[in-house]
């Protein structure tokens, strides 16, 4: 669902005064200003006045908002669930009862809105529904990212990253382009939204922004041409498994050339279904192994109780969660 105009539906709750525009100047008070009484596109103020007008509509026709995130809303009756996600102005929804789901479109008449049916592609992520799981997957994003940086002929690479490779700040090696080089980091980084296989390698060479070399810009096109042999992949979510959350933690030491420090990784399953993941270097240096797992334990620990109390507001309370991590 599409909400048309969304700002201009937020109401301001202080004084915001614009000059006159062109074709509206009042002759007799043509140096007076007009003070505004609800949000326009352009101000600071609009998106968060919008925001504010549907969550209160929303809570005024009985949907609670979520604990943990602020764009989730959720309408329970007995067994019967439905979620509503907002993104700015476009809204997921869904429910286990498709009387639920006529509702809210009725509810949300409210505002001028347009309906795109199943969800199949949001926020540049494909979505397939199948009757036994979901695929999500960015191949047209990863395809067009290839394309972008004029890498689609070029030899493909079955790894994103030499095993034997170890990344430094190079000194001494030649200077790249620092615009070409962020704009294929940040392209890389938001295809780990559903490419976990890609995330540590994109995540070394991002740490190398500020000064890039030729061997950073090196390791960033193998990882495009990685990606330009693996377009298809994505993460599949099985509809056969349970609501168990469990979450695995590990860690190198001292991995980073640079400063030393070590670099935290995990990933989190809801059931057999892998739903979270990280990789990040750590903020101090560790002294041992056992330091540098016990600080990536602590980061999924962190993790984990997120996600925990995220699926209390979906109706799946967990126990006592486990982490899997080295010793």
């Amino acid at each position: 669902m599409d909400v048309k105009s969304a700002f201009l539906n937020g109401f301001l709750q202080e004084e915001v005064f614009v000059e006159q525009p062109k074709g509206f100047v009042d002759a007799h008070h043509p140096n007076h200003v007009y003070r505004l009484k609800k949000a326009l596109y352009g101000l600071k103020q609009a998106p968060r006045a919008w925001y504010e007008r549907l969550t209160q509509f929303l809570v005024d026709n009985n949907y609670t908002r979520g604990s943990v995130d602020k764009t989730l809303f959720i309408k329970r009756d007995n067994d019967e669930l439905f979620i509503a996600q907002i993104y700015v102005d476009d809204i997921v929804f869904g429910s286990t009862n498709n009387t639920k789901v006529q509702q809210f479109v009725d509810v949300c008449l409210e505002f001028e809105m347009s309906l795109v049916g199943e969800l199949s592609y949001f926020l540049g992520l494909q979505i397939r529904q199948m009757n036994d799981g979901i695929f999500i997957t960015q191949a047209k994003y990863a395809k067009n990212l290839v394309k972008k940086f004029g890498l689609e002929n070029a030899k493909r690479c079955d790894t994103p990253m030499s095993t034997t490779l170890k990344l430094s700040k190079d000194a001494s090696g030649k200077s790249v382009e620092q615009t070409l080089y962020r704009g294929m980091i940040g392209s890389l980084l938001y295809l780990t939204a559903s490419r976990p296989d890609i995330s540590f390698s994109v995540g070394v060479c991002a740490r190398y922004q500020a000064d890039p070399k030729e061997s950073h810009l090196s390791s960033v096109k193998r990882i495009i041409r990685y990606v330009n042999g693996t377009s298809n992949y994505g993460i599949w979510y099985s509809f056969d498994t349970n609501a168990s959350l469990v979450g695995f933690s590990d860690a190198d030491w001292a991995g980073n050339c640079d400063d030393r420090k070590s670099t935290s990784g995990g990933c989190f399953f809801l059931g057999n279904n892998l739903v979270s993941w990280f990789c990040k270097k750590q903020n101090s240096i560790s002294l041992s192994t056992a330091e540098a797992e016990y600080i990536a334990a602590g980061s999924g620990c962190t993790q984990l109780l997120w996600m925990k109390q995220m699926l209390v507001d979906y109706g799946f309370n967990q126990g006592t969660l486990t982490l899997f991590c080295d010793t």
